[in-house]
């Protein structure tokens, strides 16, 4: 019998920060892992510091590997859409900055397409305009290893 390991798929998301964002991915079922880091940026290898400068265009975000046949792209995007304010442009909470933004990094045409359609819907239940950019995926740095799995170590809740 072959044991062989699902094909995954990933999904990049920014919205705030994203320690907050990391622990809402990773207890959804079909999630098999989750990397915070920095993605949509001009910095090549960017760290933690450069990133809160707010200069390097870079938006904290988390890369989710997923089973597709576990959990659908369209159920990741519900998420997404839940723990956040997509109306806030550049900030969520009492976190100011475009390196907090509201993004949607697509990996394939149609991640773009439910993202898109995904988007429509969620703008007919809200009175303000969503401000969340959906773009094509690009490099994306792993962030500091105290920054990976923060809430599991330390037991802490976000915002949202």
């Amino acid at each position: 019998m072959s044991s062989s390991k699902p094909a995954l798929e990933t999904a990049t998301f920014a919205a705030g920060c994203f320690w907050g964002i990391e622990a809402a991915f990773a207890e959804v079922k079909g999630v098999e892992s989750t990397l915070v880091g920095y993605t949509g940026g001009r910095t090549e290898d960017p760290t933690y510091k450069d990133v809160c400068s707010d200069e390097t265009g870079h938006a904290e975000a988390v890369q989710v590997k997923f089973d597709p046949k576990k959990v659908s792209y369209g159920k990741l995007l519900d998420v997404f859409w839940k723990i956040h304010d997509p109306t806030t442009l550049n900030r969520q909470g009492p976190d100011v900055g475009s390196q907090y933004r509201s993004v949607i990094f697509f990996h394939n045409g149609q991640q773009k397409k439910l993202a898109t359609k995904s988007m429509k819907e969620q703008q007919k239940k809200l009175e303000r305009k969503i401000v969340t950019d959906i773009v094509p995926a690009r490099t994306f740095y792993k962030a500091e290893s105290y920054h990976q799995k923060y809430f599991e170590k330390h037991g802490r809740i976000c915002h949202f």
